[in-house]
């Protein structure tokens, strides 16, 4: 006799001898409790993503540059959901990834890193050779980009004002302590020529639409803060300037990068040709200034982009490694044509800043590895680049002015003898003061650097190396001590 095939909506008949056992239907619509769910759909624990600051930001420093702020989890989309075959199987899987969160690219992180200790080590040692060597300022702003292109899959209103709230905070309390400074020290309304400017513009400290204002000269502290510290505290700020610029500008940057790719990757290199070579120049200097940074590095920024939107994956492998060694050296041959040397370097000729920049990040994106975990070798750095890139905004905001404090503190040895006649190399050496700076650096991290978190809205911690950190409690916990 052939067994019918089983349906499960005909019911099971009584057996007069046993009671009924229920047969499972296929699939069960019933909701399931909250309580008896598995544990691998519960919500996972946030996952913070690579000034950007705005030397970022660490981005940006000089965002960006800043770690840039931490990501929301990223909810699957259509193009995600299982296919016929994937949903026969168990669904936990697929809800555990969707609950994960984007995972942080290890590659960028180190990338963001070594700009950031370049950073410091160039307005240090002055060296023309750091920034060919590793053009920092246009890696942070291509790694701000990317990680903006990503954000932007989110409505565009609130990734802006999410961006916005953790890059202003940190630049707050360096307003706060600063501007505080240069007034006790005889900073005032007359500095612009009419009070009413003076005014205005301290509004830039609060929202940097263009440079903050700050004192030209002030006394400093004998023996211990140099007289030029406003200028040196002013001297990263065009970074965050800039980086809230690209911000703001992201979401049309994205659309027209969609349309039309390399138009517009290619279409800040054109201004900034335009403004080195005569073609284009307008009166003033704060609206000029603005300009020339944002077409100095904007293509970095938009590379970053491309790369998150897949544009350099639909090239031929061959392509960049062909066409970015030839635009680096058109970049450097125009360097060298425009003076370039240690006084002069890539800061002082934007256009070859431009190019240099735009080749180099090419070429960093275009090998990309893409590590989701640190290769064996590089493990050792793992709580350093961590510390680096979660403190990358308040690092480039803060940096310049530990450097001016311990070359300060360092130049007071001179007036011992004894050093002075038996070890007069060692006073003239940069490296003690560079291991100062990084001190003063580090005591920054531990003042300043917990409103990274604040703005972020992550629980404020002191020393954020990624070290081991107290297991959360359980949410039973608490019940069972209650009973």
């Amino acid at each position: 006799m052939t067994t019918p095939p089983f349906d499960p909506t005909r019911p099971v008949p009584a057996v007069p001898t046993a009671p009924a056992v229920p047969t499972a239907p296929a699939a069960s619509t019933a909701p399931v409790p909250a309580a008896s769910r598995p544990a691998a759909t519960r919500r996972a624990p946030h996952v913070t993503a690579p000034p950007s600051s705005p030397y970022p930001p660490a981005s940006s420093p000089y965002p960006s540059a800043a770690p840039a702020p931490a990501e929301p989890a990223e909810s699957a989309g259509p193009a995600e959901s299982a296919g016929p075959a994937e949903s026969a199987g168990p669904a936990v899987p697929r809800q555990k990834e969707a609950r994960r969160g984007p995972v942080r690219d290890r590659y960028f992180d180190l990338l963001r890193a070594v700009a950031l200790f370049r950073v410091v080590l160039y307005h240090l040692m002055g060296w023309a050779w750091l920034p060919v060597v590793f053009p920092s300022i246009g890696v942070m702003f291509a790694l701000a980009g990317n990680l903006m292109a990503r954000s932007l899959k989110r409505p565009a209103v609130q990734v802006v004002r999410g961006r916005m709230r953790r890059l202003l905070p940190p630049l707050w309390l360096l307003g706060v302590v600063g501007v505080t400074g240069m007034v006790l020290q005889g900073w005032g309304p007359n500095e612009d020529g009419h009070p009413g400017w003076w005014w205005f513009h301290l509004v830039y400290w609060i929202l940097p639409l263009s440079d903050p204002p700050f004192a030209e000269s002030v006394p400093g502290i004998h023996g211990i803060l140099g007289e030029d510290w406003a200028a040196e505290l002013g001297g990263p700020l065009w970074y965050i300037r800039a980086y809230l610029w690209y911000v703001l500008l992201s979401p049309v940057l994205l659309r027209a990068l969609r349309a039309l790719p390399w138009l517009t990757i290619l279409a800040p290199l054109a201004l900034s040709a335009a403004f080195q070579f005569g073609y284009l120049n307008l009166p003033g200097e704060r609206f000029p200034s603005a300009l020339t940074d944002f077409s100095t590095f904007g293509a970095c920024w938009i590379l970053g982009m491309a790369h998150q939107e897949g544009v350099l994956k639909r090239l031929p492998r061959y392509v960049v490694p062909s066409v970015a060694p030839v635009i680096a050296a058109l970049g450097l041959w125009y360097a060298f044509r425009e003076g370039f040397r240690t006084g002069y370097d890539l800061d002082s000729i934007p256009f070859a800043q431009a190019v240099w920049s735009f080749a180099t990040v090419l070429l960093l994106l275009h090998v990309s590895p893409s590590w989701t975990e640190w290769p064996r070798r590089l493990r050792r750095w793992d709580r350093l680049i961590t510390l680096l890139n979660s403190r990358a905004v308040t690092i480039y905001l803060w940096h310049n002015v530990c450097i001016l404090i311990a070359a300060t503190l360092w130049d007071q040895l001179w007036g011992f003898d004894v050093l002075y006649e038996n070890v007069p190399w060692l006073l003239e050496s940069p490296w003690p003061v560079l291991a100062m700076a990084w001190l003063l650096i580090g005591s920054c991290i531990v003042w300043f650097g917990w409103m990274e978190d604040v703005a972020a809205k992550r629980r404020p911690q002191l020393w954020p190396d990624g070290g081991k950190r107290p297991a959360p409690k359980r949410p039973g916990t608490r019940a069972a001590h209650r009973s």
